[in-house]
């Protein structure tokens, strides 16, 4: 049970990785348009769509949606590990 928890917790660390990334990387807008911000962007923004679409941005321009897709995402590793801790 522990080898689940140790690849639940690495796919978690990546994507939490790969959102960090991407919301660094509108900070320079050239680098999405290279193959890793639009690889990236194929692969966070689905996540991040429905956020950004109940979310508005904080002044018209601050973007806190991803923020809060991290804190949810946090939420549904810690729930998957409770699930398959009380199940097994």
């Amino acid at each position: 049970m522990s080898q689940i928890n140790l690849i639940i917790d690495i796919l978690y660390n990546i994507y939490f990785a790969m959102i960090f990334i991407y919301v660094l990387m509108s900070w320079l807008p050239n680098v999405r348009d290279s193959f890793i911000g639009e690889l990236l962007g194929k692969l966070v923004e689905p996540y991040l769509a429905p956020f950004r679409r109940f979310i508005p941005a904080l002044f018209g321009t601050i973007d806190v949606s991803p923020i809060i897709a991290l804190f949810v995402l946090e939420f549904a590793k810690n729930g998957l590990k409770y699930l398959i801790w009380y199940i097994f």
